[in-house]
């Protein structure tokens, strides 16, 4: 007899038949309890004593019993059928509200202490496992939309009507980075209109033009074209590029503040108004339960809502390149000292002198923006089908 061949002999009705008599000790009880007649009782404990080839009750005029095999018997199948029953019992459950119990998420970068957070709590409260993978810089949607994620935090805009922006993490001050022998380096900020005079390093990918746009701008606000000759497929790659001295990159603060290099700088830009930014998207026709819990988890890990001011003091995680916004919560103020950015150097000279700010215990979250002015951080709704691009 072959690996299985005595479990496939039995059938699952026998074996409920069975624990159920062993708990009524009645033929009559077990009939009614089971909603069969007691000669179908008979049939099925008669059928499993010939699949398993031993007699496992015994039957008089006067009384039900189990034979010694029999108890041991129970003993030994009640707890494999029980945990049989749960696991049919779950994925029915599963079946109806139309859920899966693992998502596949796909990220930019690196994934920090609050979104790990919900993630434990998704699968701890509602059993659902989170499993991860990094997808290229160039190309936020393609697994996304070719069904092999269920999900992507990548950075905004997103305009595929297919797409749906089920949260925002809260917006980030974009900086260009640039090498330190570069003559930007000694200033204390660039401007905007700098970037035409600048070789601007792109993402190489698949991705629509406006979401390559919104990483490298194809032009200045006075009309001046932006270069940008060299695709890069790792943050990594990018920096070493900068560090050559032939290319720059607009990277997102946190960004700034995690690569720790001594040749490179970065600089706030003035008049880049567009913030960095963020959202878990995912496919409009896919939405479940599941992803509508995780968008939830998030806003309460990053302790505010759609409606309420940002909590102050906690800084935006996300190591993603260009427009690249952040999971987690908002930026410190650049007019704040806050040290220079481990060995990479200052972002501007204002922020290398002085010790961290420390956190305030209420109000919105403030960063500085391009130029030095400051800007309210806050997460906005979760949005319709497509995200508009505003902030």
């Amino acid at each position: 007899m072959g690996k299985g061949d005595a479990v496939n002999q039995i059938h699952l009705q026998e074996v409920e038949c069975l624990l159920a008599l062993a708990e009524e000790l009645h033929f009559g009880n077990t009939a009614a309890r089971l909603g069969c007649s007691q000669s179908r009782v008979s049939q099925l404990i008669s059928g499993l004593e010939a699949h398993v080839g031993a007699r496992l009750v015994e039957r008089t005029s006067r009384r039900v019993s189990l034979t010694r095999f029999g108890a041991q018997f129970v003993d030994e199948i009640r707890p494999a059928y029980t945990a049989l029953d749960t696991v049919f019992a779950h994925a029915r459950d599963r079946a109806r509200r139309g859920a899966l119990c693992e998502l596949r998420i796909g990220f930019h970068g690196s994934v920090y202490e609050e979104i790990t957070l919900a993630f434990r709590r998704l699968r701890a409260q509602h059993e659902v496992t989170v499993m991860l993978s990094e997808i290229p810089l160039g190309s936020p949607f393609s697994d996304l939309l070719g069904g092999r994620l269920d999900a992507v935090v990548v950075e905004l805009p997103v305009h595929e009507p297919a797409l749906t922006v089920g949260f925002r993490f809260p917006p980030q001050d974009q900086l260009l980075a640039v090498a330190a022998a570069h003559p930007l380096a000694v200033r204390d900020e660039a401007d905007v209109e700098d970037l035409a005079g600048l070789d601007v390093l792109y993402r190489s990918g698949d991705a629509p033009d406006y979401w390559r746009h919104a990483r490298v701008p194809p032009a200045t606000p006075a009309g001046r074209p932006i270069r940008s000759t060299t695709g890069i497929a790792t943050i990594q790659e990018g920096l070493a590029l900068v560090a050559g001295g032939e290319h720059a990159m607009l990277v997102c603060r946190p960004l700034a503040e995690r690569s720790h290099r001594e040749d490179v700088r970065y600089l706030p830009v003035h008049g880049l108004d567009e913030p960095s930014q963020l959202g878990l998207v995912w496919r409009t026709d896919g939405a479940g339960p599941q992803l509508a819990t995780l968008a939830r988890l998030l806003r309460e890990e990053f302790g505010r809502d759609a409606d309420s001011p940002a909590r102050p003091g906690r800084r935006t995680h996300g190591d993603t390149a260009g427009a690249a916004g952040s999971a987690g919560r908002g930026a410190p103020a650049a007019s704040g000292p806050t040290g220079s950015v481990g060995s990479v150097g200052p972002v501007g000279r204002a922020a290398s002198t002085g010790p961290a700010a420390p956190a305030a215990s209420a109000g919105p979250t403030e960063g500085r923006g391009p130029g030095g002015r400051r800007r309210t951080c806050a997460v906005a709704a979760p949005e319709g089908r497509s995200d508009s691009g505003s902030a």
